[in-house]
């Protein structure tokens, strides 16, 4: 992924079917039996309890078999090779996951070591990650830890908007923080010649698609964090939804990942920000990188303004850093800019210091427009 080891080749990747719209979950066991005929379900023990009713209407009278199995909270390693064992003991042949980004992603890689087809449900749209052939392994503390790049995109992602549109409005919201980088790290990757997620150079339709994710996050945005806080389905959240999980995810996986994703990871090292969710970091991260590149100040503050009126981190008291030293900023920026990250896919050269600059700018242009 990083801009040394690009192809020449343009490449584009994406699930091989995305399903979105109500009440689709109860359609979950006759989708499955398609793929496998005993399923490991990955999902949490609060996730299963509150949509256990609709799992077991989806799932009866088909020919897959589910066996449950409930999350521990982080995709690590460990959690990885414990998944497998349930699989090996219980003879699966297939992988579901069910529930937010961690748990979707354990599901990804767990599907991948052991060689079987994945369905994706998300039951939030907190991040991009259903879509992508990619899974973010952390450590068991919650520490970025590396990126897992799989060789194919998941089976089928099914988004059952009746169950999303009832999840907390705040994960949406954090989706949208997610899916705001997508155009801006897009861009730069295209602007360097960095490789995509594929290990190709971005097509003139994923950057489309990037750009299309953008409008209808800054045009459909606020509408749709209203609508949610009245409880309500509307078209602007069912719009949202597509962005938050279709559009950006095949706009970062097929434009690229840059400075804000890096951002994020940085971030992770301060344990301060563990509370804070992944689309938040990376919104505060969008605006670091907007920084770094100098965007003229329109742009910069239309990011910053669209944020905070979606309740969105602008500064770095936000993401729970409560005393800003030299020495927090200097390690985020520090890990930010490790050799492996997406930081190095900027259109020029990053160090630490200069990270830690616009880091430290980002925090004061976030207050500025806080009125603070």
């Amino acid at each position: 992924m990083i801009k040394e080891e690009c192809s020449m080749a343009k490449i584009m990747i994406y699930p091989s079917k995305y399903v979105q719209g109500p009440g689709e979950i109860g359609k979950l066991g006759a989708y499955a039996e398609g793929y496998g005929s005993k399923a490991l379900v990955l999902i949490s023990n609060s996730g299963y309890k509150r949509i256990q009713a609709a799992l077991d209407t989806g799932f009866q009278g088909s020919g897959c078999t589910p066996v449950y199995d409930f999350f521990n909270g982080e995709c690590s390693k460990n959690e990885i090779n414990r998944l497998q064992g349930v699989m090996d003991a219980q003879g699966c042949d297939l992988v579901i996951g069910i529930g937010g980004g961690k748990t979707l992603d354990a599901a990804k890689a767990v599907a991948f070591y052991k060689k079987t087809p994945v369905l994706i449900c998300p039951t939030i749209a907190s991040t991009d990650a259903p879509c992508s052939a990619l899974s973010v392994i952390y450590t068991d503390a919650g520490v970025f830890e590396e990126y897992l790049f799989l060789p194919a995109n998941p089976n089928m992602v099914l988004m059952d908007t009746d169950i999303i549109a009832k999840s907390p409005v705040r994960l949406t919201v954090s989706g949208m923080g997610d899916a705001l980088a997508t155009y801006f790290e897009a861009r730069a990757c295209q602007i360097s010649g960095a490789s995509n997620c594929a290990g190709g150079q971005v097509t003139g339709a994923a950057m489309a698609l990037a750009k299309l994710c953008l409008d209808t996050l800054m045009d459909e945005g606020l509408k749709a964090k209203l609508a949610l806080e009245a409880g309500a389905c509307t078209p602007a959240v069912e719009k949202v939804i597509e962005a938050n999980t279709l559009l950006s995810g095949l706009g970062f996986e097929s434009g690229g990942l840059a400075g804000a994703h890096a951002i994020h990871n940085g971030l992770t090292v301060l344990e301060e920000c563990h509370h804070m969710y992944h689309g938040e970091k990376v919104a505060f991260g969008t605006i670091t990188q907007l920084v770094l590149e100098n965007v003229p100040l329109e742009e910069l503050e239309e990011t910053i303004q669209f944020c905070v009126s979606l309740g969105l981190p602008v500064t770095l008291s936000e993401l729970g850093i409560k005393e800003v030293t030299p020495e927090k900023v200097m390690a985020v920026a520090e890990a930010a800019c490790a050799p492996t990250d997406t930081l190095h896919n900027m259109p020029f050269p990053v160090t630490p210091q200069s990270v830690a600059a616009a880091i430290l700018a980002a925090d004061r242009y976030g207050r500025f427009y806080l009125g603070e």
